[in-house]
């Protein structure tokens, strides 16, 4: 069993994951108000971004009351009641972020494709969304409650055979995704934020289909990098287990791969305003996506056939 210590770190650890995304797109929000663009927006697509601002503040007061709720109702001390606030609040925060999240991509896209397109892509980010956030970590609950055996065993076996602690492991899996959030979040919170200013409007369309196209790669990258907080809280109950690093480590390196290619795109859409060069631009472009895919998953498999 994981120490209550621990598990209330971890908890907290995972809210952070969480609430740097909603600060980000808080900050887009309010800023989205005052960009040239927005007044050409009709008014149920301003009131949308106004909604969408509305739940992201619902989620943020969620996020933050774990931490009024530790000071004021145990003066700091390590409860199970703690941790069992911290892991609800979670549970219900990832609800209205998805549909925050959803809004917002849905509104970047009716703006260059239609309403129609606007919503079938907000339609498409939420199920995404709360699939990776909650459907997984349901079925695998569900399952987990049929083989509970098996897992212990697993458990125990690692346990018994690894030099580093599954809790270790575990955090520095979390840690390593904090690592990659926070600049995968800035980034999206820019792009949200370039589709309402005027010097937008004056790229060429097939730049203007390629930053969209960013958008939502980065949007996918932030949701497989905070599904691992979601799948601990949901299937684990906070609890370590194997099944928590290897989710974990798998959607960590899942995330690395649409967060190429989305800032590799967006890499290219500056580079053809500035050099109005398509042809050294998509070269430029392809040389950075190389080199990070070649740095991420090119050396390191190199280097683990050699150890």
């Amino acid at each position: 069993m994981t120490s209550l210590k621990d598990k209330i770190k971890t908890a907290l650890d995972e809210s952070r994951m969480l609430i740097l995304g909603a600060q980000v797109l808080v900050g887009f929000n309010f800023r989205s108000v005052f960009e040239e663009a927005f007044d050409e927006l009709s008014p149920l697509t301003q009131y949308l971004k106004m909604g969408s601002l509305g739940v992201l503040l619902l989620t943020l007061a969620l996020l933050m009351s774990p931490g009024a709720y530790h000071r004021i109702v145990h003066g700091g001390e390590d409860s199970d009641d703690v941790h069992s606030f911290a892991t609800m609040v979670m549970d219900w925060a990832l609800l209205p972020f998805a549909l925050a999240l959803s809004a917002d991509i849905g509104v970047a896209t009716a703006m260059l494709m239609g309403r129609t397109s606007g919503l079938i892509a907000a339609v498409i980010a939420c199920m995404i969304a709360l699939f990776l956030w909650y459907g997984v970590g349901w079925l695998q609950r569900s399952r987990k409650k049929q083989g509970e055996e098996r897992r212990q065993q697993v458990k125990n076996d690692v346990q018994g055979s690894s030099k580093t602690k599954l809790h270790d492991k575990i955090e520095q899996v979390l840690t390593e995704a904090r690592v990659v959030l926070p600049g995968a979040q800035a980034l999206v919170g820019f792009q949200f934020a370039t589709m309402l200013m005027a010097g937008f409007e004056k790229l060429p369309m097939s730049s203007k289909y390629l930053h969209l196209a960013s958008l939502a790669l980065m949007a996918l990258s932030i949701m497989l990098l905070m599904a691992p907080a979601a799948y601990h809280r949901v299937v684990e109950q906070g609890e370590d287990s194997e099944a928590v690093h290897r989710f974990a480590s798998w959607m960590l390196l899942a995330a690395m791969v649409p967060l190429a290619l989305g800032i590799s795109g967006d890499f290219f859409v500056v580079l053809r305003k500035v050099t109005r060069s398509t042809v050294l631009s998509l070269a430029l472009g392809l040389i950075l996506l190389s080199s990070f895919y070649g740095l991420w998953f090119g050396y390191t498999l190199y280097r683990r056939s050699r150890l």
